[in-house]
């Protein structure tokens, strides 16, 4: 008897595993390149068999549904993650915007994280976004939304792609991720504007001086010393950010669920 119930629960035990470990493909924090496979792997494991004796599942019968279901799984996961982590690229996309104006374009890096190049300037407040969130245990509320995304998919439903508000939601969301962008490269962008109005007066009055020598060190030096005065206004940015990803997220669960 006992064996018949431990493999009537297998399909259910599979299905969580495949949502806890699609999640951890894409969700921030846990999908990067210096997190171990092995921990990932070993951590889901652990995390889907807490998962599976707290929450309320159905029997699954092994059919041809069962391999939809599976797709469906791979798929609520990915796509939560995927959503998550765009919407903390705006990062990314505001320290662009400000080595585009430095001058620091040329001079991308590795991200250790993704393997992808990424500006100076971006992978800078990446860093201090990461920390940040660490420090207020949002990595508790990403595994939070994992365990929680149960109330709003059930295991045995599917998602309904032919919804157009989950189109017009992540649009709303790209939308809100640019913004956020801009709001964070306008200090730095706006002092870096100035500076080149500054150095266009000069160029005009005096012409004996080479602006192009005086301007590429001058713009960085306002561009740091912008980036020091506004790092406050920087994190109260990022925990807006962060609010925006949960956010996004419990939204794409709510739709995913048909709410």
């Amino acid at each position: 008897m006992l064996e018949a119930i431990n493999l009537s629960s297998v399909p259910a035990f599979l299905l969580i595993l495949i949502r806890v470990t699609s999640f951890f493909v894409t969700l921030p924090i846990f999908s990067y390149r210096n997190v171990p496979t092995h921990l990932k792997i070993g951590f889901g494991f652990f995390l889907t068999w807490i998962m599976f004796y707290t929450i309320s599942l159905p029997e699954i019968p092994l059919d041809s549904m069962f391999i939809l279901l599976i797709l469906k799984e791979a798929l609520v996961g990915l796509l939560i993650g995927l959503l998550a982590y765009i919407v903390l690229s705006a990062i990314q996309i505001a320290g662009g915007f400000i080595d585009f104006q430095m001058g620091f374009a040329i001079a991308n890096v590795i991200d250790p994280q993704t393997g992808a190049q990424s500006p100076l300037i971006g992978q800078y407040f990446y860093t201090i976004a990461m920390l940040f969130l660490l420090a207020v245990n949002g990595h508790h509320l990403l595994i939070d939304g994992i365990f929680y995304s149960y109330q709003t998919i059930p295991i045995d439903s599917f998602i309904p792609f032919g919804d157009e508000r989950i189109a017009y939601f992540v649009i709303d969301t790209f939308n809100q991720m640019f913004i956020i962008a801009f709001q964070m490269a306008i200090p730095v962008v706006g002092c870096l504007f100035l500076v080149d109005v500054a150095l266009g007066i000069i160029a005009r009055t005096v012409p004996q001086l080479n602006v192009f020598v005086v301007g590429l060190p001058l713009k960085i030096l306002v561009a740091f010393v912008a980036l020091f005065v506004s790092i406050a206004f920087y994190v109260m940015l990022f925990q807006h950010l962060f609010e925006l990803m949960l956010q996004s997220m419990r939204g794409l669960m709510e739709l995913f669920g048909g709410a």
